[in-house]
């Protein structure tokens, strides 16, 4: 389970920005919105706003980042473009197998010698509560490359092996872990987490994982359908036919017309069988569900697996414009599935651009709702809760979308375009 997200010096954040998912428990409503586990008390949900190219998808990206280095699919990650500094940092701290554990690495993309410095830095630490609601923080290791650190717990031996490993990766993928297996147990735990968070791009969300869930896992198949049928009320059933002359469905694409270019990201990595394989029942008509079903329904049923596989093992969903091409109520309901207090540890974090989700009334707590902005010199990162009820008067029964609106939170683009017309009405003379 994500509890925070630390970035530095990563694409457009020049500088350091956190995201956090620990509940502020002064708030009181929405109890069931709440995580609590082992003293740590962490948000099911949460959701960032803001203005285009305001750090949105960055952040996502990020975190994708971070998932990917744990998991040793990358070795590399790029620095801001706007600074000569070439070292970026990262920094997780998340909930897994019971325990709570804070992970920090940097990398620096510098040449020295024709080779790219890499990994400089990395120091995992484990925080438990104590008494009196104090957070006590054990340090398991730490090598520091830039200072000349090499730690690790209570192990002279390891202390001196990590002086020695490369830069080229981090340290879990750079020993045997085999034989030393006190790093393996750690290379499990970070791996696991890793594991738990699924990273989706609505705009770039291929079918493939639902056809796959409908063909092969019966586990969750019942509830990815359900799913479906839920978010679309005129579809009765959706399946998938092994043999598609069987189907029975009507297809109805028109060859001489162009493809829907929002579309053809729905099909990569798809085969043209299995498209034809797919099929949702209309008011108890077959059809192909490529050649009839709305943009918005193919989304849902390109997302509809990965929400069931997060609610019913206790994945962690990171969606980035969660709200493209579906309908507002469609995404509260979404929403409403991960705040559910029969939900007990699955989390929803995703970026939107619709304000009539801020609802601190219905859906939100104040320390779900997170803002994305940037001026000439900074970029920024924020949640409602810090607007306070008695200086900002911001309660949680006030209507943010109101505020948000009037400019009062921030990270709200202002596009004045009336100067198109106005340079050709120029141009013309003023004819």
């Amino acid at each position: 389970m994500l509890i925070k997200v630390r970035v530095d010096n990563f694409l457009v954040y020049s500088n350091d920005v956190e995201l956090s998912l620990i509940a502020d428990m002064r708030i009181k409503r929405f109890a069931d919105n709440v995580y609590e586990n082992m003293g740590f008390n962490v948000l099911k949900s949460l959701c960032v706003y803001g203005a285009n190219n305001s750090g949105k998808t960055c952040l996502v990206r990020a975190i994708n980042s971070i998932k990917n280095v744990l998991l040793g699919l990358v070795a590399e990650v790029p620095s801001n473009i706007f600074r000569n500094d070439k070292v970026c940092s990262f920094g997780v701290t998340f909930m897994e197998c019971d325990r709570v554990f804070e992970y920090d690495f940097k990398y620096d993309s510098t040449l020295l010698n024709g080779y790219k410095r890499g990994f400089v830095y990395e120091c995992l630490k484990e925080l438990t509560f104590e008494s009196h609601k104090n957070i006590s923080i054990k340090e398991l290791f730490i090598r520091d490359v830039i200072n000349g650190i090499y730690r690790f717990h209570e192990d002279d031996e390891l202390s001196k092996i990590l002086s020695l490993v490369s830069n080229d990766n981090i340290l879990i993928y750079t020993v045997n872990t085999s034989i030393l297996s006190k790093i393996g147990e750690y290379k499990d735990i970070l791996r696991k987490f890793a594991d738990s968070i699924t990273v989706l791009d609505m705009n770039n969300i291929p079918i493939n994982r639902t056809i796959d869930v409908l063909k092969n896992n019966e586990k969750i198949k019942e509830k990815t359908v359900e799913l479906i049928r839920l978010a679309d009320l005129d579809i009765d059933d959706f399946l998938y036919y092994a043999d598609s002359s069987k189907s029975g469905a009507i297809g109805i694409t028109n060859e001489e017309e162009a493809p829907n270019p929002r579309e053809e990201v729905l099909k990569l990595k798809v085969a043209i069988g299995d498209m034809l394989r797919l099929t949702s029942v209309h008011k108890g008509k077959s059809v192909q569900s490529f050649s009839f079903d709305s943009t918005g329904t193919k989304k849902i049923v390109s997302i509809a697996s990965y929400i069931v596989e997060a609610l019913d093992e206790g994945k962690t969903l990171v969606v980035d414009a969660l709200d493209s091409s579906l309908h507002f109520r469609l995404t509260r309901a979404i929403v409403a599935l991960f705040n559910n207090e029969l939900n007990v540890k699955a989390q929803l974090i995703f970026t939107a651009h619709d304000a009539t989700l801020l609802d601190c009334k219905k859906l939100f707590r104040k320390d779900q709702i997170w803002f994305a902005s940037k001026d000439s010199e900074n970029e920024y990162l924020y949640s409602l809760a810090e607007f306070t009820a008695k200086e900002d008067k911001i309660r949680s029964e006030t209507d943010v979308f109101d505020r948000y609106n009037s400019g009062v939170l921030g990270a709200l683009p202002e596009p004045d375009m009336i100067s198109i017309l106005l340079s050709d009405t120029r141009s013309n003379g003023g004819n």
